[in-house]
């Protein structure tokens, strides 16, 4: 028999206020998520600084070891992973 699990999503925008972030992050973190998503170095940055139990998933066009995000693409450690896009 399978189990029917109900997943909500909770959005929260900064209305390009990057100020808000801290605060928005840490909103997520007290609600106790399961996870929080990042689509902007800014926004994972937020959530590391708010947060090292909920799980932080982030997509990021630079690399997360010089922010900080993560401490090596071998080894993350900590609670955030994602996916870098490299440009050149």
């Amino acid at each position: 028999m399978s189990r029917v699990r109900n997943v909500a999503l909770e959005y929260r925008w900064a209305d390009n206020q990057t100020d808000r972030l801290p605060v928005l992050a840490a909103e997520l973190a007290r609600r106790q998520v399961s996870i929080i998503t990042a689509s902007t170095p800014a926004v994972a940055l937020a959530a590391k600084q708010a947060t090292t139990a909920v799980p932080i998933v982030f997509l990021v066009n630079e690399d997360p070891v010089r922010l900080g995000l993560v401490a090596s693409l071998a080894r993350p450690g900590g609670n955030a992973t994602g996916i870098n896009i490299f440009q050149c």
